[in-house]
């Protein structure tokens, strides 16, 4: 098979990768996690493709980062556990028919199954660049439960969220997550609750990229 330029575009429309991004939200919806639909996928392959283009990264680095950001939460339909190991197998036959180079198939598959924290670390720009903008989006858009009485502490923390901005400042060096959170519905120490071992693994990919890594809540700075 020749092989092409395979660009998110062409993903986004691919009627396989529709179902799957669609059903694996629908399976996470049905167990009561926040979105991890079209939305989430969108964000994270935007976020992940600014990332490597504001440090510099050619721009074919960057359309990679935006496949594999697109593609990463789609092993959801199987199981929420190992679902970066299952996104990433679920994704070569489909970069394969598309008609991707191997090579750039490896890069996207290592990225997606690397950006669970549970077991992943970031091994290239790609796959750092996909695991801040994983862990970025944390915001009131993504709650799919539409009863607050019964909001969980995930619930919470993403309703409190009015703003997430991943701010990239390319001659400091700098990796910044921005956050506004609304205490009136979550407290901030409860982000911490919930996200420390996540910021944990962003500063790991932050440094991998030549970056420090800062966390802003409210205007103050944490980290």
């Amino acid at each position: 098979m020749n092989t092409t330029i395979v660009a998110l575009e062409q993903v986004r429309a691919d009627p396989e990768v529709i179902a799957f991004v669609q059903q694996a939200n629908e399976a996470l919806r049905g167990l009561g996690y926040t979105e991890h639909g079209q939305r989430h996928a969108a964000l994270v392959a935007h976020v992940a493709e600014n990332v490597l283009l504001r440090l510099g990264y050619e721009e074919r680095m960057g359309q990679l980062a935006q496949v594999a950001g697109y593609l990463h939460d789609i092993g959801n339909l199987l199981h929420r556990e190992h679902h970066a190991q299952s996104s990433a197998l679920m994704a070569w036959p489909i970069l394969k028919r598309l008609g991707m180079p191997t090579e750039e198939i490896a890069l996207v598959m290592n990225a997606i199954g690397n950006h669970e924290e549970e077991r992943g670390t970031a091994t290239n720009p790609v796959s750092a660049a996909v695991i801040i903008a994983d862990k970025a989006d944390v915001h009131r858009s993504r709650v799919q439960n539409p009863n607050p009485a019964t909001f969980d502490i995930h619930d919470r923390v993403n309703y409190a969220s009015t703003r997430s901005f991943v701010r990239v400042d390319p001659a400091e060096r700098i990796i910044a997550l921005e956050l506004e959170i609304d205490t009136q519905f979550a407290q901030v120490i409860e982000y911490f609750e919930i996200f420390l071992s996540r910021m944990t693994m962003v500063r790991q990919a932050a440094n991998f990229l030549g970056c420090e890594f800062r966390l802003m809540i409210n205007e103050v700075y944490l980290s």
